[in-house]
């Protein structure tokens, strides 16, 4: 559970299960179920006592610090969750928990590098929340995916969806997998390029490349990019690439509509069939079609077209 402080709203995500054969990409085996039982009776308990010891944890310092380490924070958590297993060693171990159980719980968040992903994206979701209900506001404060539609919604059109189909990924594949077994793009976690990290700061992240393929300069380009499709920048996310320059931020549709330009999602890629999970990670670009339809649908309201 995520707070924000200023706003009083709440965001939430379950825990990170890692890659490959997770829930999250379809995953549904006898080794799956057991470590979701393991994570519900041993894990979150036990990071909820070392919470209490620590008194709750400032989560947009440590995007900020992650972004001059490497991160982009959606598909390079490295730093990240480096820098949340620090933070909470210390309280694991004091807060009363076994030692062999303690040891267990470091042991699994030292092994995955994707941690911190959903505390990033329950993060991001409760800043987007906040600007959410603007009355007029062209603002993007959603996109989602679930392997059939991509929606957004839009500050100035309050529970609005608007769809179209999910595009397929772009990317690079598990050994074994090539791209006509993947599913089309789905998952929660693109709240995190609508919020101005993810893809919109892979300039900060060079070696994401080796995960989603392309190459560091593609990174920077795709960040540079972004620029024209944003309100601004980040005034706490900079990026060392851009000379300590805010990543872009605030995605506006009527930018999209009238430069084509759509935000880029880095992204991981599930299997087709049920059950099989995760098969690579890539590169893909919310549908334009999305924006048109929201931007069609606050033009009406506003009245700037009849109904």
């Amino acid at each position: 559970m995520v707070k924000n402080i200023a706003g009083e709203n709440t965001a939430f995500s379950n825990l990170n299960e890692g890659l490959g054969r997770v829930l999250r990409f379809g995953a549904y085996d006898a080794e799956v179920l057991e470590r979701l039982r393991w994570m519900s009776s041993t894990l979150a308990p036990a990071i909820h006592r070392a919470l209490q010891v620590l008194g709750g944890l400032e989560l947009k310092p440590i995007i900020a610090q992650a972004l001059h380490m490497g991160d982009e924070c959606h598909n390079r958590n490295a730093a990240a969750s480096s820098l949340l297993f620090k933070r909470l060693a210390g309280p694991l171990l004091r807060s009363g928990n076994d030692p062999t159980i303690a040891a267990s719980l470091l042991e699994f968040m030292a092994t995955n590098d994707h941690f911190f992903l959903n505390i990033s994206m329950a993060a991001c979701k409760a800043m987007l929340d906040a600007a959410h209900g603007v009355a007029g506001s062209s603002l993007v404060t959603v996109m989602a995916r679930n392997g059939v539609e991509f929606g957004i919604r839009m500050s100035g059109t309050g529970d609005a969806w608007f769809t179209a189909p999910a595009p397929v990924v772009d990317g690079l594949f598990f050994p074994g997998y090539t791209k006509e077994d993947a599913a089309p793009d789905l998952g929660d976690s693109a709240i995190t390029e609508t919020a101005g990290i993810g893809g919109f700061a892979m300039a900060a992240a060079p070696a994401i490349v080796q995960f989603v393929g392309g190459t560091p300069q593609d990174a920077l380009a795709t960040t540079r990019e972004m620029f024209h499709i944003t309100l601004g920048s980040h005034r706490s996310f900079t990026l060392p690439q851009l000379n300590f320059g805010g990543s872009p931020a605030g995605i506006d549709a009527r930018r999209v509509v009238d430069t084509g330009i759509t935000p880029v999602i880095n992204t991981g890629i599930a299997h087709r069939k049920a059950g099989i999970g995760q098969v690579g990670a890539g590169i893909t670009r919310a549908p334009l079609a999305c924006f048109i339809g929201a931007i069609l649908s606050l033009a009406k309201q506003i009245n700037v077209i009849p109904e």
